[in-house]
């Protein structure tokens, strides 16, 4: 793992989940559950099962046993056998029955989806608080007037909370798409070594997978196939994704030009070493940054699915690498995110400011339809007539209102253009999209 900066951004959870010692008490966990089975199909004593789960109980993995297969891997090269050695001075005798037919991927494969497994329920949790926030901004902001931009030019009215509410939206898929990965995740594989259970009873596999509430993989060779861990990182990476969709947009909006929203700027806080004045959006700044990385491991992910035959290891050194950075960046990101949207700092003035920045011109499309629903006119003159007036409006300054009162084509009335001119008529369905959502 990148430890210089992936390690700041773990919660405590992310960290415990991704450490040696976690690792090895996953790998345990598979290793006894393999045994107990063995001893339910008539292969291991039920005596040296209870004395194993006696000595278990109490004795969780800690980092001093971590070390001690650290150093017992600087000789035998192999880390499931530095393993099962170290629990063999730990728990003597009968550790002799664990691992029993197994190969070193069915125990490394299923305590990684283990993991995998909580790493994304802890993902999917950060999702939701992030996706509730945007629902509470949604509903707060609902019928706050802002301007609607395309290809960055102002475009037509709408609302604040219609930005929310898109990425509320959004986050919903997000999380299907993490529920459907961790689902796929979820299987167990104790086939032996090229899974064929040359050494290992198929009933074998199934009763570890009930315990674990899964499904067992119907089919695999030596390892578990990697498309499974491709559309975890993918989930990953849209995710990470819609989180830089959001806060390209604050960005966007804390630009000084525009300033209708902003990051929350902490007491004592400071934005530059040279300018005191400056607010900077450094946390979505940070947050596009890190959808860069997720994208970047999925490239990983997707390369890793080829392998050699029935194994190779060349995805192993990957994994341990972008698994856990991906992971805890993903949740570090949402969490981020939720902080900086509960508390955006808003300026609905601005909004409104900015919605007349261009003196009218943004109700064009409104006197367009007005033209066509008065008069006998075809949809190219009414848009000749318009589009004239506009580029007039657009040269001069002058509110386009005005310029459009004197146009001797125009056959609206004053009280017409001034209808027009209203923001009602662009808000009026906002209660009807927020419907479509329970809101």
């Amino acid at each position: 793992m990148v430890w210089g900066m992936i390690e700041r951004y773990q919660t405590v959870e992310m960290k415990d989940l991704w450490s040696e010692a976690s690792k090895y008490r996953a790998w345990l966990r598979v290793e006894l559950e393999a045994t107990r089975a063995w001893s339910e199909l008539g292969h291991v004593p039920a005596g040296a099962v209870q004395d194993l789960e006696t000595r278990t109980q109490n004795d969780p993995l800690d980092e001093a046993f971590a070390a001690r297969v650290q150093e017992i891997e600087n000789v035998t090269r192999h880390d499931i056998v530095a393993f099962t050695t170290a629990l063999t001075e730990r728990y003597g005798e009968n550790a002799r029955f664990i691992h029993l037919g197994l190969t070193s991927t069915d125990v490394v494969d299923t305590a990684l989806n283990l993991q995998l497994s909580q790493a994304l329920e802890l993902i999917i949790a950060d999702t939701r608080a992030l996706h509730q926030t945007c629902k509470t901004q949604a509903t707060r902001y609902k019928h706050t007037p802002c301007i609607g931009r395309t290809h960055g030019i102002h475009a037509e009215p709408m609302t604040f909370g219609l930005k929310f509410l898109n990425w509320m939206s959004a986050l919903e898929r997000d999380l299907e798409r993490l529920q459907a990965a961790q689902k796929r995740i979820q299987v167990v594989m104790l086939s032996g070594s090229v899974g064929t259970f040359a050494h290992v009873d198929p009933a074998l596999e199934g009763k570890v997978a009930a315990v674990f509430g899964w499904e067992v993989a119907k089919i695999s060779n030596q390892t578990l196939s990697r498309d499974r861990h491709a559309e975890v990182m993918s989930a990953l990476a849209i995710l990470g994704s819609t989180f830089e969709k959001i806060a390209v947009e604050v960005r966007h909006l804390q630009r000084s030009e525009v300033r209708e929203a902003m990051e929350p700027f902490a007491k004592g806080q400071k934005g530059s070493s040279s300018m005191p004045h400056k607010k900077n959006p450094i946390g979505c700044e940070n947050i596009t940054g890190m959808a860069r990385l997720l994208r970047s491991n999925l490239h990983v992910a997707l390369e890793n699915m080829t392998l050699w035959h029935e194994r190779d290891i060349s995805h192993s050194s990957a994994e341990r690498v972008i698994l856990p950075d991906s992971t805890t960046l993903a949740s570090f990101a949402a969490r981020r995110l939720n902080r900086i949207l509960a508390d955006l700092v808003v300026f609905p003035q601005q909004m409104l400011k900015n919605i007349d920045a261009l003196n009218g011109l943004i109700f064009s499309q409104r006197v367009l339809h007005g033209l066509l629903e008065k008069g006998n006119l075809p949809r190219e003159k009414a848009y000749e007539i318009v589009q004239r007036c506009s580029l007039e409006a657009w040269e001069s300054g002058e509110h386009f209102r005005q310029v459009l009162s004197r146009d001797p084509e125009m056959i609206l009335s004053s009280a017409e253009l001034e209808e027009a001119f209203g923001l009602e008529w662009y808000l009026r369905e906002v209660d009807t999209i927020y419907a479509r959502f329970g809101l």
